[in-house]
């Protein structure tokens, strides 16, 4: 009972209520007053549980910062009030009172962060059949640098006696965040096409803050749970040591962890981006109906699909013979942004977040999956396309159904691709039959391989 007071008397005279405060209302204001890809498609922030941790864990980059600055604050009570030679005066060991101090703060920022996951996790429950404890780490990984940030801001406040310090160190800490994201934490990378792309290197995972979620299939690799939780115990045990330090040379010994655990991080957590960023192979188990499949993480989704995909594969098989695909499955290659995607010559590549299967149904969700099959897209992933396969596709569709439709999610910025695809389609139409599949087969050999122009080779012209 005496602790149980003692505690509430702490809540009520220090800054952590405030601090846990802060973090939930801005984080819910952030998400849901702004319009931003974590409401959209299949990685929405409400839509999957993996999906619901990394986008909270995203919030860190700013949660963060915040965190260490009224965690500073808080290291600043006992030299605002004049009370550090009377504390030190007191028999009680200075390790309980910086304890409890830290206790108040851990309690409530960690409720803080417990009650933000909550909020998605009830909208999760009603969105997803698919139920899993894969992301409890990434939560708790998160929970756990916004506490080892306020107590490292509370030993740097209290070595550092200052009304300066709290938002210098806001400040430091958000520098940090944005370097670690926006440069020291990339590493250029030239693809095979001779793009250049910019991938996570091993110091980005010093920040608390993830990549932005792609897929709902990407999860942290166990490797990165275990350094950044080396990466925080240190920084919570430095702030800690700050805490009851009184000389100059123990506040310089306090500094040991902190340095220890980042050495130690850097030997633990991964140096490559694909094993930092892993699919998460339990959401990307099969579910399926006969040649029809989808992942665990959307067997809700399967209903749908399967009556579809079937008659798609039917239709592709009397149009193309032999060499049609015999199966429907979701994709779960998860590559580098802007690198080239890779297709299957008998497998009906899908994703959900693709325009045009995404609100298909029916008659139109075969048609969308007979255009995929035949062109599925060679826009580098991350990529919008600038036309040419929206109008290979649609004449493509329209050849195997033998009628020219719009397919939805295929307009184009350079126009509309089933005005340009008229002139092509009766020109396809007009030539005998062999010549035809001929010219289809050409098509679809430079849609998979992504090595020609599927347009150029559909209409008759030379490849890129």
């Amino acid at each position: 009972m005496v602790n149980t007071r003692v505690l509430r008397i702490e809540l009520r005279r220090s800054v952590a209520p405030w601090a846990g405060l802060v973090v939930l209302t801005t984080a819910l204001a952030f998400l849901y007053l702004l319009n931003g890809a974590w409401w959209r498609g299949t990685t929405a922030w409400t839509a999957q549980w993996t999906s619901l941790a990394m986008w909270t864990r995203s919030l860190l980059f700013y949660l963060w910062p915040i965190s260490v600055g009224l965690g500073a604050l808080q290291g600043l009570r006992d030299h605002r009030s004049k009370m550090s030679e009377l504390l030190t005066s007191t028999p009680r060991p200075a390790r309980h009172r910086a304890a409890l101090l830290a206790g108040t703060t851990t309690l409530t920022l960690g409720s803080a962060f417990a009650l933000l996951v909550l909020v998605g996790g009830v909208q999760v429950l009603a969105h997803t059949e698919y139920t899993h404890l894969g992301w409890l780490p990434i939560s708790l990984v998160g929970a756990g640098f916004l506490v080892a940030g306020a107590v490292l801001g509370m030993g740097a406040g209290r070595a550092v006696p200052s009304a300066l310090t709290p938002p210098a160190l806001a400040m430091t800490a958000f520098v940090f965040t944005a370097l670690m994201h926006m440069s020291l934490g990339r590493t250029d990378t030239p693809t095979t096409d001779g793009f250049t792309i910019t991938e996570p290197n091993q110091l980005s995972l010093l920040s608390p803050e993830v990549e932005e979620v792609r897929s709902v299939l990407v999860t942290l690799s166990a490797s990165v749970h275990i350094g950044q939780t080396v990466w925080l115990l240190g920084m919570a045990a430095t702030g800690f040591a700050l805490l009851v330090a009184i000389t100059p040379r123990a506040r310089l010994t306090a500094l040991t962890p902190v340095l220890a655990s980042a050495a130690i991080a850097l030997l633990v957590l991964p140096s490559d981006p694909r094993r930092m960023y892993v699919v998460d192979q339990a959401a990307a188990e099969s579910v399926c109906d006969g040649p029809v499949c989808v992942t665990k993480a959307h067997q809700d989704r399967l209903a749908d699909l399967a009556g579809p995909g079937k008659e798609a594969l039917r239709l592709l098989r009397t149009a193309l013979g032999a060499t049609a695909p015999v199966s429907v499955r979701e994709n779960t290659a998860v590559l580098p942004h802007g690198s080239t995607p890779k297709w299957s010559r008998t497998t009906v590549l899908l994703d959900f977040d693709d325009d045009l299967v995404t609100a298909a149904k029916g008659e139109e969700l075969t048609r969308a999956l007979i255009a995929k099959g035949m062109v599925p897209g060679c826009s580098p992933v991350g990529w919008s396309g600038v036309g040419g396969d929206d109008i290979a596709r649609t004449v493509a569709a329209g050849w195997v159904l033998g009628d020219l439709k719009r397919l939805d999610g295929t307009d184009s910025f350079s126009g509309d691709p089933l005005v340009e695809s008229r002139p092509v389609w009766k020109k396809l139409m007009a030539m005998p039959r062999p010549e035809q599949l001929a010219r289809i087969n050409a098509m679809r050999a430079a849609a998979l391989s992504c090595e020609a122009d599927a347009f150029e080779v559909l209409s008759g012209g030379a490849s890129r």
